[in-house]
């Protein structure tokens, strides 16, 4: 399948799944893995994902929430009347296969909703773009997807109006502690924030998920941010920014670096909460992942003709920024090592966890997060690291990061991101009952077996 000439593959994307033909096509390589891709994300089925809250019994709860968080606390409550899924979720993925040098080889994007039941893959402008201008972005709005037939009514950016791809992104969840993360490191490599200071957190106006007053180096903060996904911190760094008047800029910087879907707006300088404005694409945020990981030369053109190099954060930033994402204490997702060896459920990417989080029995614990399963068989069969950010909340469910494989194995080097919007509302009907004091499933299994799927992709092509 994968050894298609590009135009049987390009005639197959059409016919299977409806994909807009590119004015300038990407090389062949990345219609293959796009191909690839948007099979393995079809044959995931959802049809049969229950919904725990359906549209009649999550209107009146979601109505007017102004915010979205994760919520690491106990699993969902099943509803009186679950019900199978009522339409296909939205799902953005990308991927971007990475050369011994760290350079993008080949780039997929394919997006799933309503509109495209069977995935559709984007057409990208070209290998040293990474770019499109064929989708319609629109905002995320839980009711609009439950009762517009996933179609968004807010355009994410100006001039797509004519794009043939009309598209709801959904809401990144702590995903968007990526940008945060750019964010902060950008103003210390510009002088503006010392990470080894400490940073008074002295909320102006309370909000239950951001917490008291608190008092830690910024480094700490940032660690938190990233491993623990701690949402405490996260408001820190947030208004921090904030007191700096640097989020414009910030929003600015992802424009000019050729990724204008990145934009984290609306959060509330007085206690850094109010996250529901933030948005994400999985081929920008792809991109911002290639930025940190630091490969040589130009990693991508923007359209302004900008070659956009490692070197928008120093080296010493990106750093702290790989360390962190290394470090992940969440590999629930699209890797399950923290499930290891459980029946459900399935196993993902054959990822090998860091040993910070892990007990002298093998467990991990990370921050409150209680897991139950002995880790070191895993990280003895695994094969690859994932350097990633996993994000949760009733309807999001999404993972980033950066596939490398294990010293001494064989495999290729990518990056990959998903974002859903199955969060913890949308559960599997063979689902167990978590046990007490461990920390529940929060996804549906499916999103393992997606990851399974694209690191053997990249392991054949």
């Amino acid at each position: 399948m994968l050894k298609r000439c590009f135009t049987a593959l390009s005639a197959a994307v059409l016919l299977a799944s409806g994909t807009i033909p590119a004015a300038a096509a990407p090389d062949a390589g990345s219609h293959r893995l796009a191909e690839a891709l948007r099979r393995a994300i079809d044959a995931q089925d959802f049809r049969d994902v229950i919904d725990l809250t359906p549209p009649d019994l999550a209107l009146a709860a979601r109505r007017g929430a102004p915010e979205k968080y994760d919520d690491a606390g106990p699993a969902p409550l099943v509803a009186a009347t679950p019900r199978p899924l009522h339409q296909t979720p939205n799902m953005d993925a990308a991927i971007i296969e990475l050369d011994a040098a760290g350079r993008p080889r080949a780039m997929a994007d394919v997006l799933l909703s309503p509109q495209y039941p069977n995935g559709v893959v984007v057409p990208l402008n070209n290998r040293a773009n990474l770019s499109t201008d064929q989708i319609r972005y629109r905002w995320w709005d839980d009711d609009e997807w439950d009762r517009n037939g996933g179609r968004g009514t807010r355009d994410v950016l100006a001039g797509r109006e004519n794009a043939p791809i009309d598209f709801s992104s959904p809401y990144p969840a702590s995903v968007l502690k990526l940008m945060v993360g750019f964010g902060v490191l950008r103003l210390a490599d510009r002088g503006r924030v010392d990470l080894d200071a400490e940073y008074s957190y002295e909320p102006v106006t309370q909000n239950p998920v951001c917490g008291g007053p608190s008092k830690k180096t910024v480094r700490q903060h940032f660690d938190e941010m990233i491993t623990k996904s701690q949402n405490e911190s996260t408001c820190a760094l947030i208004k921090l920014v904030h007191d700096l008047n640097a989020w414009d800029e910030t929003n600015q910087a992802f424009v000019d670096l050729g990724m204008p879907t990145l934009m984290v707006t609306g959060t509330n300088p007085g206690n850094g909460g109010r996250w529901i404005g933030s948005n994400m694409s999985s081929i920008d945020t792809a991109k911002l992942l290639l930025l940190v990981n630091g490969g040589f030369g130009a990693l991508w053109t923007t359209d302004a003709g900008k070659r956009v190099t490692r070197d928008e954060l120093s080296p010493s930033a990106r750093q702290v920024f790989l360390k962190a994402l290394n470090e992940q204490g969440h590999n629930e997702m699209l890797s399950t090592t923290n499930w290891c060896g459980r029946d459900y459920p399935g196993p993902g990417l054959p990822q090998r966890i860091t040993d910070r989080w892990t007990k002298a029995d093998g467990t991990v614990t990370a921050g409150s997060a209680v897991y139950d399963r002995d880790v070191r068989p895993c990280n003895a069969d695994a094969t690859v690291t994932f350097a990633h950010k996993t994000g949760w909340v009733d309807t999001t469910g999404s993972d980033a990061g950066i596939v490398k494989p294990v010293r001494g194995k064989s495999g290729r080097s990518y990056i990959v991101v998903v974002f859903c919007n199955l969060g913890t509302d949308y559960v599997d009907h063979n689902r167990p009952a978590d046990p007490p004091g461990v920390f529940p499933v929060l996804y549906t299994q499916k999103y393992a077996k997606l990851g399974q799927a694209i690191d053997r992709i990249m392991n054949r092509l």
